[in-house]
């Protein structure tokens, strides 16, 4: 029976050490065995030898269905994958001189950004002078942040950044 492992697993005939430390399938300890006779033993049972221990002296093997074992091991990944999420990063730039109406509207998408999950990053790019007067930019990304702190948290504070100002907001986790 041989099975040929596309990862470096090794399994079987692909097994390079000469001695192996066996464990049987119901996980009891055989002792140190050959390479020849831990595969008869393999063999006998209708299973695979896989190695999941190689850097031991001697490694250590164990006699399972490594079909089945990669098969638990698939399902486990797709489980941990289901499981994590994905947190994206909406930018919103403003500009220091901006009027009611377009503040508004940049926030109603601020808002929608954060209701879905998403982190919002508010930024203002100073143009020619008007780095002069960061204090103008500090108050409208200020005024960004009080408008959505029932639904957002500030995550990072206002800060410069060449003639750009910044600020990040992170969703309240309902939890």
């Amino acid at each position: 029976m041989s099975t040929i492992a596309k990862d470096q697993t090794q399994v079987n005939e692909r097994i390079r050490a000469k001695e192996l430390r066996l464990i049987g399938q119901d996980g009891d300890q055989i002792g140190v065995k050959s390479k020849k006779e831990a595969l008869d033993m393999a063999d006998r049972v209708g299973l695979d030898v896989v190695v999941v221990a190689p850097k031991a002296k001697p490694p250590v093997a164990r006699i399972m269905d490594y079909g089945k074992y990669k098969f638990e091991q698939q399902k486990k990944e797709k489980e941990m994958k289901k499981k994590q999420k994905v947190v994206n990063v909406k930018e919103i730039r403003l500009s220091p001189t901006i009027e009611e109406h377009d503040f508004n509207t940049k926030l109603k998408n601020g808002r929608k950004f954060l209701t879905k999950g998403d982190k919002c990053k508010v930024s203002i790019r100073f143009r020619g002078r008007a780095i002069t007067h960061k204090e103008i930019g500090q108050r409208v990304l200020e005024q960004f942040a009080e408008e959505c702190k029932d639904i957002a948290t500030v995550e990072q504070k206002a800060k410069m950044e060449g003639r750009q100002m910044f600020l990040m907001l992170a969703p309240i986790n309902e939890k």
